[in-house]
This record gives C-alpha cells, structure tokens and sequence, in this order.
C-alpha cells in the first residue's frame, strides 16, 4: 500500500488549519511566515524535486528556519500534505463558471482538461491516495464546480456524485503516462522518440507472424501519431466518456418525460 494517503494526520487539528480555526491564541512571538507561505514553500520543493524530496527538514531550511520552528505552524508531515493538496486544487477556482445546461458536454470538457491540466502541473498529487477527502475549502469549491457542471441534466443527486468520481477516475488514469514522461526522459536519459529509434534495429529483426493483430494495430498507431500520444488517448477517451453520458441522459430524460 502506498505510504502517500491524505488523511493520515490529526484530522480535527487538519481541519482547523484548513478552515483558519485556531483553539487557543498563539502565545509567544509573532510568526516570521504565514501559513499559506509555509504550504507554498512545501508545494515548491514537490514541484521541482518530487514528493520523495519533501521532509519538514527541507521545507524548513527553504524557509530559513529551524525544523523545531516548522512545527510551530503545522504538527507534521502528515497535515501538511493535506495543506499542500487544499492549496493547489485551489488554482482550478479562481472563479466559478456559470454553466448552460445545454452545453454540457462542453462542460464536461472543461472540468475534465482543467482537471488534465492540473494534474501535469502537479505531477506528484498523482501519487497521493486519497479515499479520505481533503476537506478544506479549496477542495469543496473545486467539487462544487465540478457538480455545478452537471446539475440540470435529470441526474439524481447520487448519480451527479457517480458521474463526477467516474470523470475524476478517468482523467486520473489517463493522465498518468503524459505527467511521468519528462521524470522518465530525464532518468533514462532519452526522450520516448529516442527510445524507440533506439529498438527498432532489434524490433526489425524479430518474427511478429504469431501477434497478427498487435502488429497491425501497432504500425497504425505508430504511422498515426508516433512513439508516444497521451493527450491524443485522452482526448478520445473523454470524447467516448462523453458518448456514453449522452446516451445515459437520454434514457434519463424519456424516463423522466414518459
């Protein structure tokens, strides 16, 4: 099980540093950061250098401070991360769309390569399990778009919760290759280009009669976009995500009608 999971810290003492609800005054001088700096400082270290570099040590020296200090802000690791993931689903919401029931699969696109995007801005968010959700208020405003985006379709409140999870666990999957390619061209020391130039001299050399079909559908594949296309599969797999709602509101709004 992986060791990444957002809900591992105190979770009253989480929530009231998402909500800015302290329970007792703080005594002693006044603080050299502000919290939010604290958590940008710890999102920038998971940005440039990944999540195995961020350590409450390492945030600290960043901020010129002692880790005894750090812990004057937040109690550990664990509540920072949720701070971290608050702080960064908090670029989705810099306003809130009003959405026009009647284009809703252009709404859909639009929460969905937000979402894409977001994502390749933050690759590490990916490595984060979480089934215990961040509440803090970035968070909700982020979901509140997100349903907003699907309310007025004949959905009842269950399934608007189902649809959204089944886009979210979508673009969470299909994200994945396209924010670890630049991690793997920089350990492999190759791009993806490179590396299939690399084997196929050997490729060329193999007998491919007994995988008739991979060998069709791949040198289409191949002549079609190259080595190495994850938008390209995003976007037809959001289109036929898309498809399938459209055939399900449908159904929903005849039942509805007859």
């Amino acid at each position: 099980m992986t060791s990444a999971i957002s809900g591992r810290g105190d979770p009253i003492r989480t929530l009231e540093l998402l909500w800015g609800k302290e329970t007792a005054p703080r005594r002693g001088p006044k603080p050299k950061y502000a919290l939010t700096e604290v958590v940008a400082a710890a999102v920038e270290i998971a940005d440039t250098e990944g999540l195995e570099a961020l350590t409450t040590r390492h945030v600290a020296e960043k901020l010129g401070i002692s880790p005894m200090s750090l812990y004057t802000y937040v109690p550990g690791k664990e509540e920072l991360v949720d701070l971290m993931l608050d702080h960064v689903v908090g670029e989705q919401v810099t306003e809130r769309p009003v959405f026009v029931p009647a284009e809703w699969r252009k709404n859909i696109e639009f929460i969905a390569r937000r979402l894409w995007k977001f994502y390749l801005r933050h690759p590490w968010v990916l490595e984060f399990a979480t089934h215990r959700p961040v509440l803090g208020p970035r968070t909700m405003e982020a979901s509140e778009i997100t349903l907003s985006a699907l309310e007025g379709l004949g959905f009842t409140d269950l399934e608007m919760d189902r649809v959204s999870t089944t886009i979210a666990n979508f673009v969470h999957g299909a994200v994945r290759d396209a924010a670890r390619e630049s991690q793997v061209n920089q350990v492999t020391g190759m791009t993806d280009e490179q590396w299939w130039y690399r084997v196929a001299p050997f490729l060329e050399t193999l007998d491919f009669s007994s995988y008739p079909v991979l060998s069709r559908v791949g040198q289409a594949a191949g002549e079609a976009w190259g080595a190495h296309d994850p938008e390209g599969t995003f976007t037809f797999g959001l289109e036929r995500l898309l498809d399938g709602l459209e055939l399900f509101i449908t159904r929903r709004n005849r039942q509805g009608g007859g």
